[in-house]
């Protein structure tokens, strides 16, 4: 949130001109604290549909967490979440729900896998209406599918499609909140494989993640790490990690664990070297879009043992409308957004240089998803991102590799604070959230990508922006 907003927020008089304008008065995001003990304190209500196939893995990632889970004790699934709670000698208690109820709940999760068609769809109703009202500020809804394009009919694929249109809802309706709603679609057999895309959906983690969708697929199962040091022992490149979003991308990185290879051009040397001394990183100068720069970067790697991560943050903007567009900014930007990412992954590839179970992260854009006046050459760009992730998913699935990208929104940072005031005011709000977010909330999502337990996460396309009305 900007500083003069701020300063209005924080004061009585400030916050009675806002709303006299009628500009919204965010609650502020609840972000990570090293203070908590797990990914999760507070109440957690569980349901689910009939013959819904995730609850017991659902209730056995709570059990690791310092949350009171309850369940609706007029719900005709009862049995099999009492039942689901015994298999993992986890307490859950039955609370009768109605509007006006007293308790309130942090956390909201549905298992709507056994719901069959769009007469079944009827059970999101019956189980959150009498609750919208018991949430929390900052609360976080998910409700957990089957993919839609692998149902054994049309009407079952209907139903489960019909999940993203909900929750994408709930999340405008409870947004004023600060709070957000998702929706994880579990393939068969992967059910191992959700424990990292629940913890990261129901804690502070995912603060300007909302309205989003996570796809995870069967692999290999991997023990989900230590909550705070998820990534210890882990060597990461972030290339532009110098300053705004890549610096809180290697900041957030090594806080977790990781071992940083910081990459930047020569002139922000200084700012490089500044920021990897401080998280105890490595720096590597270099112009990403040079014929030489994958070569050195691999060799990099090489002498730190291998990547196990890489975030392709590097980036840059030429605006002009496409009639006043030199050709050498179009190109310049195609080189440094888009095939430099490519070069560099196929040399990591090529040369063994990423160690089996790594994760490539990319960053792409809310313009390369909804395009922007004067950046027809940066909309490409960071579009070619996302097909680049989703066409590589299955390629690297067979090396166990996976690739994902982050798309940001409205996001405070230098650049955006360039940006004129009331243009910039009106930015911040036009998310569900009525807010900016802040670098850490892409760097956040990045390492829940990163996790070795993410490891059915893969070919995934998530919005970090709040879920902003442009490009929703």
């Amino acid at each position: 949130m900007g500083n003069f907003y701020e300063s209005m927020l924080n004061s009585g008089m400030g916050r009675k001109v806002l709303s006299t304008v009628g500009l919204p008065t965010p609650i502020e995001l609840n972000r990570y604290s090293a203070s908590q003990a797990t990914f999760l304190e507070g109440n957690v209500l569980v349901g689910t549909s009939k013959n819904g196939e995730l609850i017991s893995d659902i209730v056995r990632n709570l059990g690791d967490s310092d949350a009171n889970i309850f369940f609706p004790s007029a719900a005709i699934t009862a049995n099999e979440i009492v039942k689901a709670g015994a298999d993992h000698s986890v307490k859950v208690t039955q609370v009768e729900c109605a509007k006006g109820m007293a308790e309130k709940f942090n956390v909201v999760i549905f298992d709507a896998s056994g719901i069959e068609d769009g007469e079944g769809l009827t059970q999101l109703y019956t189980f959150f209406n009498p609750i919208m009202r018991s949430l929390t500020s900052n609360a976080r809804v998910i409700v957990l599918g089957r993919p839609h394009m692998k149902a054994k009919n049309g009407e079952k694929a209907a139903a489960m499609r019909a999940l993203e249109g909900f929750t994408r809802s709930v999340s405008k309706e409870i947004g004023k909140k600060s709070s957000t709603s998702q929706v994880a679609y579990i393939e068969e057999g992967a059910e191992k494989q959700m424990d990292s895309t629940i913890r990261f959906l129901a804690s502070a983690k995912s603060a300007y993640v909302a309205g989003q969708v996570v796809h995870v697929r069967k692999s290999n199962a991997v023990q989900y790490p230590n909550w705070h040091k998820p990534l210890a022992g882990k060597v990461a490149l972030v290339t532009g990690a110098s300053r705004g979003i890549g610096e809180s991308i290697a900041r957030t990185l090594s806080r977790d664990g990781a071992i940083v290879l910081g990459l930047d051009i020569p002139p922000a040397e200084a700012d490089l070297n500044k920021v990897m001394n401080e998280i105890g990183g490595e720096s590597l100068l270099a112009d990403i879009s040079s014929k030489e720069a994958p070569a050195k970067i691999a060799a990099k790697l090489k002498e730190m043992g291998g990547a196990d991560i890489v975030v392709h943050n590097a980036g840059i903007t030429r605006d002009k409308t496409l009639a006043n567009m030199p050709q050498h900014w179009w190109d310049m930007t195609i080189a440094i957004n888009l095939s430099a990412e490519e070069h560099i992954n196929n040399e990591l590839l090529a040369t063994q240089t990423m160690n089996a179970g790594g994760s490539i992260i990319c960053v792409s854009s809310m313009n390369g998803i909804a395009g922007q006046m004067g950046q027809t050459n940066y909309a490409a760009s960071k579009a070619g991102v996302i097909g680049y992730v989703q066409y590589m998913a299955d390629e690297l699935a067979e090396k166990q590799i996976t690739i994902n990208a982050v798309a940001p929104g409205f996001i405070e940072t230098a650049m955006t604070d360039a940006i004129p005031f009331m243009t910039r005011e009106v930015g911040r709000r036009l998310n569900s959230l009525s807010q900016g977010g802040k670098p850490v909330d892409v760097a956040e999502t990045i390492a829940f990508f990163a996790n070795p337990a993410s490891n059915g996460v893969t070919g995934n396309v998530v919005r970090v922006c709040g879920q902003s009305l442009v490009g929703a």
